[in-house]
């Protein structure tokens, strides 16, 4: 049942629409359409992506995840409310921020009703949100680096996560990921709200694997499951790999030229391996060769060859 969470006047007399697909057990649908309500409490799931609009891996768990439900629907015991794009203008024009702004949608949460367009946008989403018995916020990575299915975690929040974050199927589990969980996130506010709320990041910013999205979508129904919203099979669950006791470590570019992996992304590495090169293209030289100076699981790798000083290229779990 698509409905919309807000709508907003746009300058050139267009209209910006939030929707959500909320997904009922038939037993409730009738109920639900006739009063808008239902007269018992069921567990209820947000399933919200499209926050950045060059991160398109959640199109195809949003997809995936109402297949699988719509052809199984009599194992539904609870609501999955499906939000396919907070920031949809920015799917359209393949661009990660607002473009009527130019503004991170995920650095405006918790949202002000009074505040500017993009604060009663995020505004609008908490409180439409707000009730649910959990959130899990899916994103991808940029066009620059590739990352396994993982969780990130803030410290924060990470002790009473970690139970929920292991059920997600993912290879990885990045606790203590402060950078990446900025203050401002839908999950940190939805977190200091009382939902408990997860970050999934995957894959590459501008496309989908198929296969990071049904490992990730497989997990939710193991999480569904859990929370008493499906009763039907799951897949055989894999035990990520855990950084509760461990320490990440950013390798960057020292030299301007053509990055070349010499590793496999989701592998272990041992301290000394060679990561990869940077080159001259002009004058066919090496410029920088990129070994692992501690060995560990190469979770983030970097897809987009030209690099410049200070760009990522990898990051080890050691």
């Amino acid at each position: 049942m698509v409905e919309k969470v807000v709508e907003m006047e746009l300058p050139v007399g267009e209209k910006l629409s939030i929707i959500k697909n909320r997904i009922l057990p038939d037993s409730c649908e009738k109920e639900y359409e006739e009063t808008g309500m239902l007269s018992k409490k069921l567990p209820r799931i947000a399933l919200v992506t499209g926050i950045h609009g060059d991160e398109l891996e959640g199109q195809y768990v949003c997809y995936e995840i109402a297949r699988r439900i719509r052809e199984q629907k009599e194992n539904l015991t609870g609501i999955v409310d499906v939000y396919p794009a907070i920031n949809p203008l920015g799917i359209e024009n393949a661009v990660r921020s607002i473009p009527t702004s130019d503004m991170d949608m995920n650095r405006n949460f918790p949202g002000d009703t009074e505040g500017d367009p993009t604060e009663q946008l995020a505004a609008a989403v908490v409180a439409d949100i707000a009730g649910a018995d959990f959130c899990l916020d899916v994103h991808a990575s940029d066009i620059f680096v590739k990352e396994i299915p993982q969780v990130r975690v803030s410290e924060e929040f990470s002790e009473r996560m970690l139970p929920y974050a292991e059920l997600l199927n993912v290879d990885m589990i990045w606790m203590n990921a402060t950078a990446t969980v900025h203050e401002s996130t839908l999950a940190h506010s939805m977190n200091l709200l009382g939902i408990p709320t997860m970050v999934v990041e995957m894959g590459l910013g501008g496309r989908i694997n198929k296969s990071y999205g049904n490992q990730v979508v497989d997990g939710i129904f193991n999480l569904m499951k859990k929370l008493g919203i499906w009763k039907g099979e799951i897949a055989i669950m894999q035990h990520p790999v855990v950084s509760t006791d461990g320490e990440v470590e950013f390798i960057r570019a020292e030299h301007v030229g053509i990055f070349l992996p010499a590793i496999e992304h989701n592998h272990y590495v041992r301290e000394g391996d060679l990561i990869g090169e940077i080159v001259n293209p002009v004058d066919g030289t090496v410029r920088e060769r990129i070994t692992a100076s501690r060995g560990g699981l190469i979770f983030t790798l970097r897809e987009y060859p030209v690099v410049t000083h200070g760009a990522l290229l990898a990051r080890i779990l050691v």
